[in-house]
């Protein structure tokens, strides 16, 4: 009985044995496997991007509107039925002389005169005659002071003794301006003549007639 045992160990042991070196043997024979390949270190991620804060519109509140208050009538205050109208201001008058005082050139002889001219009544000089029908002074809301007289101008040669004297002919009408003597001159190839002034008393001396 103990021979049969030791004779199963020692045979156990045998096939222990044999299956240790098979075990190894097949270890040093198996195909060698390479070995695994190294992967790049991988990129640190990106920062995420910050979250914007939130904007959202506040939804809008209403809001009550009082309405306006209504104006109280007011009292129309009778107007008087007798009342008479405003009058529209009137405007101011250009002061009035009764005498102009004109000069006269003859362009032939150089010779000058200065007469005396009361209004309405005609003066001769030479072979001219005026008649001044107006003499002013403008206001002081117009444009310049000055002094204007409103004269006519007859050429109407002088009568021959026992003939009579020939008719006259208008040359000139018109506004003269004492400050102004070539805004509406007399236009004749002997003479020429211009205003002066303008006065109210009478004339010192009559007009000489040449």
């Amino acid at each position: 009985m103990t021979t049969a045992r030791a004779l199963t160990g020692v045979a156990l042991l045998a096939v222990a044995a044999s299956l240790a070196g098979g075990g190894a043997w097949a270890l040093q024979n198996a195909p060698q496997q390479p070995p695994p390949a190294q992967l790049p270190p991988a990129a640190p991620a990106a920062p995420s991007a910050p979250v914007a804060p939130s904007t959202a519109t506040p939804a809008p509140v209403p809001v009550q509107i009082a309405p306006a208050p209504t104006p109280a009538p007011q009292s129309e205050t009778p107007k008087p039925a007798d009342a008479p109208p405003a009058k529209p201001e009137e405007p101011a008058k250009r002061a009035r002389a009764s005498v102009a005082i004109i000069q006269a050139l003859d362009k032939v002889t150089t010779e000058t005169m200065r007469f005396e001219a009361p209004v309405g009544q005609p003066i001769r000089y030479k072979t001219l005659v005026f008649t001044v029908r107006a003499c002013e002074t403008t206001t002081p809301d117009e444009d310049a002071p000055d002094q204007v007289a409103y004269v006519t101008v007859d050429t109407q040669p002088k009568a021959l003794p026992g003939r009579v004297a020939p008719p006259g002919r208008q040359i000139y009408k018109g506004w003269m301006y004492a400050n102004s003597p070539g805004l509406n001159p007399l236009e004749h190839p002997v003479y020429d003549a211009w205003l002066i002034a303008c006065k109210t008393s009478a004339p010192e001396a009559p007009a000489a007639s040449r």
